[in-house]
């Protein structure tokens, strides 16, 4: 037997063996070592604490998250950032995270430019600072597409517009809540 498959099975069975169960001590009544040791943690208990371990928002609070709040930022948030940027091609999406990247968008009455957004939705509660957008900006010149400044109000228009929508959203949500 060729020694790497020996040092391997042996290993494997070292592992084994220290997985074992068996360290000695009876489980169950015993007039010698009294009642029987517990080896399950108390109901609500882990090793991860009294809550456990819970991903996206815990059932037991009582904060408003916004809808759906599975997400790891404001629902609200969310869904106002992709409905506000819709109209470009979205690269990409991470609703855990709070980030939605575009990709480069030429708007039809200026084809010499063409705009990418960033947007970081920072948190779970709905604030208006609450999210933050990068506007990159390229126009096109006689070498290919170069990078040029965005107009400085672009970014805060956008955050306004996407906080506005998600206001409407939450107004929206509560309406409907109130009524059933």
């Amino acid at each position: 037997m060729p020694p790497r498959v020996l040092i391997a099975l042996t290993t494997a069975a070292l592992a084994l063996v220290a997985c074992s169960s068996d360290d000695g001590v009876k489980v169950g009544p015993s007039p010698e070592l009294g009642p029987s040791r517990e080896r399950t943690p108390p109901d609500n208990q882990s090793i991860f604490g009294s809550g456990g371990l819970t991903f996206g928002a815990g059932a037991d609070k009582k904060e408003d998250l916004g809808e759906g709040a599975v997400l790891g930022v404001n629902a609200y948030l969310w869904r106002a950032s992709l409905d506000t940027v819709s109209f470009m091609p979205i690269s990409s999406a991470d609703p855990f995270g709070g980030t939605i990247v575009t990709d480069w968008y030429t708007a039809p009455n200026a084809p010499g430019e063409r705009y990418k957004l960033n947007v970081y939705i920072l948190g779970r509660e709905l604030r208006s600072d609450g999210v933050r957008v990068s506007v990159f900006r390229q126009v096109q010149g006689r070498g290919g597409w170069a990078d040029a400044p965005a107009p400085t109000t672009m970014a805060s228009a956008l955050e306004d517009t996407i906080l506005t929508k998600a206001r409407q959203l939450r107004i929206t949500g509560l309406q409907t809540d109130a009524a059933q």
